[in-house]
Order: C-alpha cells, then structure tokens, then sequence
C-alpha cells in the first residue's frame, strides 16, 4: 500500500546514517577493520561515496566508536570533509549509535527518510540504492535483501539436523530505508529488548517492512577474506561501470 503520508520527495529528503563502529576482532586486525583500503580507500569511504552519489541523499552521518574519534579527525580529515560527513559519538550497541544519528537529523525539516547503511558494506549499487529509494517513498518502509542461495538445515540437541524450506527466506542487507517519524518512534518505544536491525524495531511499532531484493554483491566486510572478495566484486563493477 502506499504511504498516504508521503511527500513528494526533493533532492536530499534522505539522510544516511551510517554505523561505523566495527573492530578488528574477527577481521584480525588491531584497528577498526573499516580503517582496511579497498582500491586505495579505506572501506567505511566507498560506502559513504556510494550514498554521496544518490541525489535523494542529503545528509550523512556516521557514528564513531570513541577509539577512532582521532583517525577520522586527523588521518581521514580530508575525506570525511570531501564527502561532507558529519561525525557523531557511537555506542556500545548499534542501536545505540542509530539513535544518536537520529538525534542529530531529526529536527531538520529537509529530512523525510533516513536509510541506515552498514560502513561495513562497501558494494551497494546504485540501482539497489534506488529501488530501495523508491519502494520506501511507496510504503514507508524498506530494506535491501537477498534470497538465501543454498540448503538450510536446523539442528536438534543432538546435532541431527532438518531441512528448512528457504524458499520465503531472505539475508537482510543495508541499507534499511524509513520514514523519519516511523524509525524515531520506534526508538521511542525501544527498551533495550534485543533486535536484530532496525526493521525489527519499525516491525514491532505495527509498520510492515517491504523486501527489496538486492544483489548479492552486497557483502559485509566481516573477515579479512572477505576484503579479497571485494576487490574482485569492485573490480568488476569498475569494468561494468
């Protein structure tokens, strides 16, 4: 159903906020596996620049664990001023670092949707941007998402494993794509009750959240493999480009 509230939109009705206080624990590296270059840059920066490209796209905030608050003022200054990125504190929890993205773009009048990104996700195309864009100004809520390719089993307490049927199954991706007053309402309600993202948080206020399927090229940078596999998927970007 489309969203009887919507506004037509106007260049910049979106502001990104962008979680960027990933570690290196599983990346097994001793600084935030986002300082990682991928084609030059570190990773945190294409997924900023990807969001920077969409003109629906307005503000972008990333919120920063207090351990690299020096990095990005010091070492990424120049960047972060290129892509015009606005830094605030991140929490201990995502949610934590959302909410006070949140508090910095919730009072400006320009602002319509906010579409949370993982910093971690450097390989968003620009046409699942803007799918996911326009499914959100129809509906109110969307997120990226991507069936699950292969068999899925449960297992018992004995490890004997089930099949599950995967055929209504999908992997959340970023970005999640809100009305501003839906997302800052949930947040309102949120008591710490643990989410798995924050189309959860939106799902529990009573929104229905649409599933826009998205290219599986979308990967998290989770491990330090991972990287390598993102070259690739960028270097074929480039020379599809």
């Amino acid at each position: 159903m489309p969203d009887p509230n919507s506004r037509p939109p106007v260049p910049g009705y979106i502001a990104a906020i962008l979680p960027a206080g990933g570690s290196g624990q599983r990346f097994g590296a001793s600084e935030n596996k986002l300082f990682a270059l991928l084609d030059g840059k570190p990773i945190w920066y294409h997924a900023a620049q990807r969001l920077r490209q969409q003109s629906a796209v307005g503000r972008i905030v990333m919120a920063v664990a207090a351990s690299d608050q020096d990095a990005f003022a010091n070492k990424f200054q120049g960047l972060v001023s290129e892509l015009q990125i606005e830094l605030v504190s991140g929490g201990k929890e995502r949610t934590d670092s959302v909410q006070n993205g949140l508090g910095l773009v919730k009072d400006d009048p320009s602002v319509q949707y906010v579409a949370v990104h993982d910093a971690a996700r450097p390989l968003v195309s620009a046409a699942d941007l803007n799918r996911v864009f326009d499914s959100a100004i129809q509906t109110g809520a969307a997120i990226l998402a991507t069936p699950i390719p292969g068999s899925v089993k449960r297992s018992d307490e004995n490890q004997f494993a089930t099949t599950v049927d995967r055929r209504d199954l999908w992997i959340a991706l970023t970005p999640q794509v809100f009305r501003i007053q839906w997302l800052l309402q949930a947040y309102e309600k949120y008591r710490g009750r643990p989410a798995t993202d924050d189309a959860e948080l939106v799902q529990r206020i009573g929104h229905a959240v649409t599933l826009v399927r998205g290219s599986a090229e979308n990967i998290k940078i989770t491990h330090s493999e991972d990287l390598a596999i993102a070259h690739a998927i960028l270097q074929r970007q480039n020379h599809h480009a």
